[in-house]
């Protein structure tokens, strides 16, 4: 038997597209009128005492320690010690929700949900798991992908992770292959409902779509919900707006998708880590939006995530939420930004001048990248984990061995003099992987 807050909020949304994208545990959660609420409810009226939460208060404000206190002395005691509300620092989630649409134009004027703190990236696509896709349900993503993906959707949901060749043939200069995007698309639409991860710029990869890749996606999307199938799209936006390249899509696929038709619900999962450089502080938004969604069914979806994340973590870091605050309101922040994607981006042109002098290598081969942290080889010929290991334990160069076939080099985290040399050390460590290989086979 469900609870009675739970039924309520399923009521408010059986109009809308979520009715039909929950997951059992997505019907069952609700945010629960208890410690909480209640001491949300007695921070505003107990104006004599409150007595409700379980921090120490000495006229009204919470108790720290000197020693913690001295090393934030910029942030007041409420700012470092006390709990966060559930979904997240109102103001805070106001002014991400204004970033949100000063950065995506395309959504001004379209509704769209108050953003929900939450503790990390990793922890929003976990969550989305839990509230959408039940034990033997799937979602769609491209492949190679992020290995976290494929471990909270199989190992911890128990659902299916299934993945369309995301790149055509042709190495760097391959492309978006909308074809098998088109065909898993289709296919899975005979179920009624579509569930779909798209990570750009991707990781692995490093990969963003063009302007008309973006927009040939969300048409395709749209096909299949003027068909009467009902979609959800979870935008991972983890490395939002370091592109690199002129015909790159500025927007988010989220942007496109959010206003698009009734039958489309998409989710905006992003954050600071990335786009603001503060990678520890392991502090993330979600963000719904939908044609067929109104005010009253973002605030149902945000009291089941809160629910979710009430019975997981309970709140997310306060320290965190009010440095960004601060951060947000320094005039300095945009240009301080601009000035870190720059280093990234000349990383970015030395990795590209790079490899193109290695087009044709019978080994390894630039899947297609534009933006963002990473790029990846795929290996032909040798296993990319025995190649991982050679690099690491004999030329002292750590990378990522993302599959058998896929080597990802993230350039962010290389200073520029080295990356030449690193790069050579990639090629030439092939090379020696093969020869070895070869000799072996005699």
């Amino acid at each position: 038997m469900l609870h009675t807050l739970a039924q309520e909020l399923n009521a408010v949304l059986e109009d809308s597209p979520a009715a039909k994208l929950l997951s059992p545990f997505g019907k069952r959660i609700y945010f629960p009128k208890g410690i909480i609420a209640q001491g949300g409810e007695a921070k505003k009226y107990g104006k004599v005492a409150n007595g409700t939460i379980g921090m120490t208060v000495c006229k009204g404000t919470p108790v720290i320690l000197p020693c913690i206190q001295k090393e934030a002395p910029g942030l007041s005691p409420a700012e470092l010690v006390a709990y966060a509300p559930t979904a997240g620092n109102l103001e805070l989630r106001t002014v991400w929700r204004e970033k949100i649409i000063q950065k995506n134009p395309s959504l001004a004027g379209i509704p769209i949900s108050l953003p929900v703190v939450v503790p990390g990236l990793t922890a929003g696509i976990a969550y989305l798991c839990e509230l959408f896709l039940g034990a033997g349900d799937t979602l769609i993503a491209g492949n190679p992908s992020w290995d976290n993906y494929s471990l909270i959707v199989e190992t911890r949901g128990e659902a299916v992770f299934r993945q369309f060749n995301m790149f055509t043939p042709g190495g760097v200069d391959g492309s978006f292959n909308l074809e098998a995007f088109k065909a898993v698309l289709h296919e899975e639409a005979e179920k009624k409902t579509v569930k779909m991860l798209l990570n750009f710029p991707h990781n692995p990869s490093g990969y963003s779509p063009t302007t008309n890749e973006s927009k040939a996606i969300c048409d395709e999307i749209l096909k299949v919900a003027e068909a009467g199938c009902t979609v959800m799209v979870w935008c991972d936006d983890a490395y939002f707006g370091l592109n690199y390249e002129d015909n790159i899509e500025k927007q988010s696929l989220f942007a496109r998708l959010a206003g698009l038709h009734k039958n489309i619900l998409a989710v905006k999962i992003d954050g600071p880590t990335k786009e603001d450089y503060v990678w520890g502080f392991r502090s993330g938004f979600v963000t719904f939006g939908s044609k067929g969604c109104t005010e009253a069914h973002y605030e149902a979806l945000t009291k089941k995530f809160m629910g979710a994340i009430r019975c997981s973590v309970s709140c997310c870091s306060t320290p965190s939420q009010s440095i960004l605050l601060h951060a947000f309101k320094a005039p300095e922040l945009e240009h301080e930004k601009d000035e870190m994607r720059t280093m990234l981006e000349h990383r970015y042109r030395k990795v590209r001048n790079f490899v193109s002098k290695k087009k044709g290598h019978p080994l390894l081969e630039p899947l297609p990248f534009n933006s963002g942290y990473f790029m990846a080889l795929h290996c032909t010929g040798i296993d990319a984990e025995e190649l991982r290991v050679k690099l690491l334990h004999e030329k002292g160069i750590g990378t990522i061995a993302i599959d058998s076939n896929t080597l990802r080099i993230a350039f962010s985290s290389i200073d520029e003099n080295l990356i030449d040399e690193v790069y050579e050390a990639v090629y030439t460590t092939a090379d020696e992987l093969a020869r070895s290989q070869e000799k072996n086979n005699l």
